[in-house]
C-alpha cells in the first residue's frame, strides 16, 4: 500500500509541476488541460445561471469567469500539491493518513504546527514548505502580465468605438469615415490593429485565460472589434482595389494569423488553408445590403456588388469559421456578421450617433462660459 501511495503522490506532483510550467513559465502557447477544463466548466455554470436574461445577463455573469479561473487555478495547484505531499509522507513514514496529510498541509503553507523530530521526513517537509510560496508567487507575478496585455487590448477597443459603433461592425467603420470625410485615417487604423492583432495572437495564445477577460462595457469586445476591422479592410479591397491602402492587406493577414494562433492554443478545429471558393456563412444578400448602405454615405465603389463579392468572399473565407468559433466560445456580444452563440440572441446592429450639425442658415451657439 505504501509504494502505491508513493507512486501516486509522485505522479500528482509531476502533473502539478507540469501544469504550472506550461501555464505560467513557458513563453509559448502550450495547451493546458487545467485552464481549458476550468474555462469549460465555469463558463457553462455561469451561462446556466443567466440563460433566461438575454445577452446583458450573460455578459454580467461571464464577467466573473476570469477571476474565478485565476482562483481556480491556484486552488487546483495547491490542492494537488497538498494531495501529492500527503501521499508521499504516508508512503515514507509510519504516520497514519490523517497525520500525514496534516503534516503536508502544515509544511505546504509554512505553518509549522505539525513539525516533528522525524529526520528522514525533513527533506519532504522542506520541499513542501517551498512549494506553497513559490506557487503563490508565480501566480502573483502572472497577474501583471495578464493585466498589461488586457490594458493594451482594451485601449484600442475603446478607440474603435467612435469609428465602428457599439457593437463594432465592419461596414459601419467604412460608412462613418465617408460620412465625416475622414477616410484618410483608415491606413492608421489598419496599422494600429495590425500591431494589436500580432500582440493578441502572441499574448492570448500564450495565456488563454485572457480570452475570458471581458471589456468594461457590455457591447464592446476585442474579438468583435478585430472581425469588424478585418471586414472593413476586406470590403475596401473588394470594392475599391485601386484606392484601398496597402495596410488593408496587412491587417487582414495579421488578423487571421492571430485568430488561428489563438484557436490552436485552445484546440479549436479549423481549416488551415481554405480554398477561396469554400462556402462561408455570410450571404451575398447581407453583403449587398451593406454595400447599398455604404453607397448612401458617399463611398465610391470601383467594382459592382456582384463583381466585388467573390473577392470579399475570398478574403473572408480565411477567418470567418475560426472567428465565429472563438466568438461562440467567448460568448462575445452578438454583433452583425459574427455568427451564432450558445445562448438565444439576435444580431445587434451598431448605434450610430444622431447628426447634430446646425441647420443651414442657423448660426452655431457659442459654448457658455458658465
Amino acid at each position: 500500500m505504501e509504494w502505491i501511495s508513493g507512486v501516486a503522490g509522485a505522479l500528482v506532483l509531476i502533473l502539478v509541476l507540469r501544469s504550472i510550467l506550461r501555464t505560467l513559465v513557458v513563453p509559448r502557447g502550450l495547451y493546458s488541460v487545467l485552464v481549458y477544463r476550468l474555462w469549460w466548466g465555469l463558463r457553462r455554470v455561469l451561462c446556466f445561471t443567466a440563460h433566461r436574461g438575454g445577452y446583458r445577463a450573460i455578459d454580467r455573469a461571464q464577467t466573473w469567469l476570469a477571476p474565478l479561473m485565476l482562483v481556480g487555478m491556484l486552488a487546483a495547484w495547491l490542492g494537488g500539491a497538498f494531495l501529492g505531499f500527503g501521499l508521499l509522507l504516508y508512503a515514507f513514514s509510519p504516520l497514519s493518513w490523517s497525520i500525514a496529510f496534516r503534516e503536508a498541509g502544515s509544511s505546504l503553507f509554512t505553518l509549522g504546527f505539525a513539525s516533528g523530530a522525524r529526520l528522514r521526513l525533513s527533506a519532504l517537509d522542506f520541499v513542501a514548505a517551498a512549494t506553497g510560496p513559490v506557487v503563490i508567487a508565480l501566480q502573483i507575478a502572472y497577474l501583471p502580465t495578464l493585466y498589461a496585455a488586457y490594458n493594451r487590448r482594451e485601449l484600442e477597443v475603446t478607440l474603435l468605438q467612435s469609428r465602428a459603433g457599439e457593437p463594432a461592425w465592419g461596414p459601419e467603420i467604412l460608412a462613418r469615415q465617408w460620412l465625416v470625410d475622414t477616410e484618410t485615417a483608415l491606413p492608421e487604423l489598419y496599422r494600429s490593429w495590425e500591431r494589436l492583432a500580432a500582440d493578441m495572437g502572441e499574448s492570448h495564445a500564450t495565456y488563454p485565460v485572457l480570452l475570458a477577460f471581458r471589456s468594461p462595457r457590455p457591447y464592446r469586445s476585442w474579438l468583435v472589434g478585430l472581425i469588424a476591422v478585418m471586414d472593413a479592410a476586406a470590403m475596401q479591397l473588394a470594392l475599391a482595389p485601386r484606392t484601398a491602402p496597402p495596410e488593408a492587406r496587412l491587417v487582414l493577414r495579421a488578423g487571421f494569423t492571430a485568430l488561428r494562433d489563438i484557436a490552436a492554443s485552445v484546440r479549436a478545429t479549423f481549416d488551415t488553408d481554405p480554398a477561396p471558393d469554400a462556402p462561408i456563412e455570410l450571404t451575398y444578400g447581407e453583403f449587398e445590403e451593406a454595400v447599398t448602405m455604404l453607397e448612401k454615405t458617399g463611398f465610391h465603389a470601383e467594382r459592382g456588388t456582384a463583381e466585388a463579392w467573390p473577392h470579399f468572399h475570398g478574403w473572408r473565407v480565411n477567418y470567418e469559421a475560426v472567428a465565429y468559433e472563438l466568438c461562440r466560445r467567448c460568448d462575445a456580444v452578438p454583433a452583425l456578421w459574427t455568427g451564432g452563440r450558445d445562448f438565444a440572441s439576435e444580431p445587434i446592429p451598431p448605434l450610430r450617433p444622431v447628426d447634430r450639425r446646425p441647420s443651414e442658415g442657423r448660426p452655431e451657439v457659442p459654448p457658455s462660459r458658465g
